[in-house]
């Protein structure tokens, strides 16, 4: 039962990781790795050379850009918040650039949150394999407890052996809980940049 349970374990530690290439390891997500993005993958407009460097130093287009970024904002707000702040603005040229800078700001904000995400599903993979490595060797113990010759009435286990199994139990039970959790972690990276391709475009349009 322990040795089957532990393939278990083991293949659903391995099936993310083997439905994409092996180029790193420490990736056990189904969706590719994509390790950074660019600015231009979602923007058509104004150069961002100026506005990548000024957004933090315009305090309109900074608030803007961190309350539109942030996910506790619904998309929905989006266009109504970006007409509220291009009210304020008074020519075509400061809208433009302002639109640009509001752009860079919400770029800058979810590329890094999903940056940090990414780090922490690596960081995850790793431990789930540190997790399934230590399964197995509570399993052995386990084995060659059974196999001792102390253990020959199965009814009158060693104390040893029920802590062993015990913890692996334990063990076993949060190896499986994180494994599920994993497919909602691993959307998120890709979430995110749906939700800056979605203000990138509504921006976009403002234009």
């Amino acid at each position: 039962m322990i040795q089957r349970s532990l393939v278990l374990l083991l293949a659903l530690a391995a099936t993310p990781a083997l439905a994409q290439p092996k180029a790193d390891p420490d990736w056990p997500c189904v969706q590719r790795k994509v390790t950074t993005l660019s600015p231009g993958q979602f923007w058509t407009g104004p150069d961002l050379a100026a506005a990548a460097s000024e957004w933090g130093s315009d305090n309109g287009a900074a608030a803007l850009a961190q309350k539109i970024a942030s996910r506790r904002t619904d998309l929905a707000e989006v266009d109504g918040l970006l007409d509220d702040y291009l009210a304020k603005l008074p020519d075509r040229g400061a809208r433009e650039q302002g639109l640009a800078r509001v752009y860079a700001g919400v770029f800058e904000v979810l590329n890094g949150e999903r940056s940090k995400v990414m780090g922490g599903i690596t960081r995850y993979a790793q431990g789930q394999r540190r997790m399934a490595e230590r399964i197995r060797e509570e399993a052995d113990q386990i084995s060659q407890t059974k196999d001792a010759p102390s253990a020959t009435d199965a009814r009158e286990l060693p104390k040893e052996q029920t802590e062993l199994e015990t913890k692996f139990a334990w063990d076993r039970r949060i190896f499986q809980e994180r494994t599920q959790s994993l497919a909602y972690v691993c959307e998120v990276p890709q979430l995110l940049e749906q939700r800056l391709g979605e203000i990138a475009r509504k921006i976009q349009a403002k234009l």
